[in-house]
């Protein structure tokens, strides 16, 4: 390494760093994410290729970044054939380091032959995580034998938990705004239903607490949300005395 090198290397990792935590503004694309961190790993550590598997809503692993075509293959048929350094991590939670392909004597039977016979002699696998909750895996791959350093370790390591925490938040964003646009509908159907309890009431002449169990019951009997009859009520593709299902007014 020559006395240029790590000041290089230093500048490379303070510019990665920089990009993931812009991913967390505005647009957010894992995708783009993930890519940028094996891309990352290839270029500022000792390996020659990396790709990033991901917990996917269903319960399974997926390919969700390759640093390169060789990279997406070999991850390919880690998944199909489950078994090799990405699954292991993910299953234990824990970093799988230096395993020479040539010598993993039948640790991953079918996994090693195909990772020699695509160029790559020793892998190594980080989870991506936070506290507890592990979402996927990190691959690192070299093209010959050879050991990674525990400063690379940390490295990918820090790249993996910057890349986790994203996911978490942007998963975090997403449950955060469904739920807003489920109570924004709650609210905007409770406008419409008071609106059609308002109508059903003085055309039938009844309390609101009558109009509303009318407009329930007729929902109920028709197998209708309560938000749609009060809806037809108001545009008036239902009518008030077609409600039938009322109960009989009481006096004042």
């Amino acid at each position: 390494m020559t006395a240029g090198e790590p000041v290089l290397r230093e500048s490379l990792l303070s510019k990665t760093f920089v990009e993931l935590a812009d991913t967390l503004v505005n647009a957010f694309d894992v995708v783009e994410l993930l890519t940028l961190v094996a891309d990352r790993c290839v270029e500022a550590l000792d390996v020659d290729a990396a790709g990033v598997m991901l917990l996917a809503p269903e319960g399974d692993l997926r390919v969700m970044a390759s640093s390169s075509e060789a990279m997406r293959l070999l991850e390919l048929f880690e998944l199909q054939t489950e078994e090799g350094p990405c699954l292991d991590c993910y299953r234990t939670g824990q970093p799988v380091l230096n395993q020479d392909l040539a010598m993993v004597n039948g640790r991953w039977p079918r996994f090693a032959p195909e990772a020699l016979q695509a160029g790559f002699h020793s892998v190594h696998a980080l989870p991506l995580r936070v506290h507890d909750k592990i979402i996927g895996a990190l691959n690192l791959f070299h093209a010959s034998q050879g050991e990674i350093d525990e400063v690379d370790v940390a490295v990918a390591q820090a790249f993996a938990d910057v890349a986790s925490i994203a996911i978490l938040q942007y998963r975090a964003t997403l449950e955060s705004q469904v739920l807003n646009e489920q109570l924004h509908h709650a609210l905007n159907s409770r406008v419409v239903i008071e609106q059609a309890k308002g109508m059903v009431a003085e055309r039938n002449n009844l309390h609101m607490e009558q109009a509303f169990s009318v407009l329930r019951a007729y929902a109920r009997n028709h197998n209708l949300r309560l938000a749609d009859v009060a809806r037809d009520v108001i545009i008036g593709s239902l009518s008030s005395s077609a409600l039938d299902d009322r109960p009989p007014a009481k006096s004042s």
